[in-house]
């Protein structure tokens, strides 16, 4: 992809109450919000319809936009294992939106989040916040959370991609110089 294209990519905060997403466009170096939100859910709600509800909702938002690429944060798993696979069901239902709509994912650590936003793998929530307004040109931090940690997953990945494909390139170089 040529450095002056522009790049759509999702980022998603899967969550059964709440399932951040963010999407990005990215030129060169520059990135701008294009949308973020979350697709919510009620806890009256029967947990398959909750699973559906947020299918629905991704599946939506991946053909509204029709990104080149998802980004999702890997599952943080803590001492309360209900909750972890609760998200851990939301995120699947997530994957699979993704991979119908033809999407590819990568995933990142919540550090390699912070690395890439903030420059700093242990950031304060806040820190990462504030970043994303900035680096978005936002006037105010995107809200709710769920909806600012999708933008930041995205990011993290239009960094991340940039490095990918710039060693790519090198090692592309190496290899033919090597053949000559």
């Amino acid at each position: 992809m040529s450095a002056g294209a522009d790049r759509v990519i999702l980022g998603l905060d899967p969550g059964t109450a709440s399932t951040g997403f963010g999407v990005i466009s990215v030129t060169g170096n520059r990135f701008r919000s294009v949308e973020y939100g979350v697709v919510e859910t009620s806890t009256g709600l029967a947990p398959e319809k909750r699973l559906e509800r947020i299918f629905d909702g991704v599946t939506e938002v991946l053909r509204r936009h029709q990104p080149e690429a998802t980004a999702v944060e890997t599952l943080f798993f803590n001492t309360n294992v209900r909750s972890a696979l609760a998200v851990g069901q939301a995120r699947g239902v997530t994957l699979l939106a993704c991979s119908q709509a033809g999407c590819p994912v990568f995933e990142y650590s919540p550090q390699q989040v912070k690395q890439a936003v903030v420059g700093y793998g242990k950031a304060e929530k806040a820190q990462v916040m504030e970043m994303v307004r900035a680096l978005l040109g936002l006037t105010e931090a995107p809200r709710p959370d769920h909806a600012a940690d999708a933008l930041g997953v995205a990011i993290c990945h239009a960094n991340m991609s940039a490095v990918r494909e710039r060693v790519e390139q090198s090692e592309a170089a190496m290899l033919k110089r090597r053949k000559s």
